[in-house]
C-alpha cells in the first residue's frame, strides 16, 4: 500500500510544479493589428474626380514600399487615379487615415469607400486583380 501512497504523492507534487511553471511563463507578445481607412475623402487626394483612387502610403524608408508603388503606377490611367503618399512628404494623411503601417494601399471609388486594402507588399496580381474586380462591379476585398 505505501508504493501507492507514494506514487500519488509524487503525482500531487509533480502536478502542482508544473502548475507553478506554467503560471511563471510570460504570456506570447500579442502581435500588432494595422489597419486601413474604410472610408476617404476624394479632395485630400490628387485625382479626386477619377473614377478610382490607389492610394499608396509610403515611407521613404521602407524597402518593400518602392516596389508596392511601382505595382501600383502601372495601373495609372484615366480612370484610376494612383497616388503615392509618403509620409515625410503627407504626414497629415498618414495620420488622418492612420496609416501605422507601410506600405498600404487603399482602393476607393469615386465616393472615396474604400473596395480593397492591402497592408503590406502585394503581389501584382493580387493588386492587379482586385483592382479589375473592383472597375467590374465585384468586392474585391481586403487582402
Amino acid at each position: 500500500m505505501e508504493p501507492v501512497v507514494v506514487v500519488a504523492v509524487a503525482v500531487v507534487i509533480a502536478t502542482a510544479v508544473a502548475m507553478v511553471v506554467r503560471r511563471r511563463r510570460p504570456q506570447p507578445p500579442t502581435q500588432p493589428g494595422y489597419s486601413a481607412p474604410a472610408q476617404v475623402d476624394r479632395a485630400d487626394f490628387d485625382q479626386p474626380g477619377a473614377p478610382w483612387l490607389l492610394a499608396v502610403f509610403t515611407s521613404s524608408t521602407c524597402d518593400s514600399c518602392a516596389a508596392a508603388r511601382d505595382k501600383a503606377a502601372v495601373l495609372a490611367s484615366a480612370d484610376v487615379g494612383v497616388q503615392e503618399i509618403e509620409v515625410s512628404a503627407r504626414k497629415d494623411l498618414h495620420d488622418r487615415y492612420r496609416i501605422d503601417a507601410v506600405p498600404t494601399i487603399v482602393l476607393a471609388d469615386a465616393d472615396g469607400v474604400v473596395k480593397a486594402t492591402f497592408i503590406g507588399p502585394p503581389s501584382a496580381t493580387d493588386l492587379w486583380a482586385a483592382v479589375a474586380e473592383a472597375r467590374e462591379g465585384r468586392n474585391a476585398g481586403e487582402n
